[in-house]
């Protein structure tokens, strides 16, 4: 597990859909999520597949980039995605 414990995360929601956050825990914000006690947007929107995982040393910036990606189009966020998937093979 990485030093900076805040995290933003991209979740693909049962339904297909997409959803950003922020957690200092992923574990636990998952299965709050599962639960149906996660954001309002993913409530009965299970089962959730992560995506997708920034890193940060801060909260604020990871706040940060949760909005940033928050305004970002599907397409964009799917690209983003294939864009870490691919540095991460690198």
């Amino acid at each position: 597990m990485s030093k900076n414990k805040h995290l933003v995360y991209i979740l693909q929601c049962g339904d297909g859909s997409l959803y950003t956050g922020y957690t200092n825990n992923l574990q636990r914000r998952l299965q709050m999520h599962e639960a149906g006690k996660g954001a309002k947007y993913t409530r009965g929107r299970g089962p959730f597949h992560v995506l997708h995982v920034e890193y940060f040393p801060t909260k604020a910036e990871a706040m940060q980039r949760e909005y940033y990606i928050k305004q970002l189009r599907r397409e964009q966020k799917l690209s983003l995605v294939t864009a870490k998937k691919g540095s991460d093979q690198s």
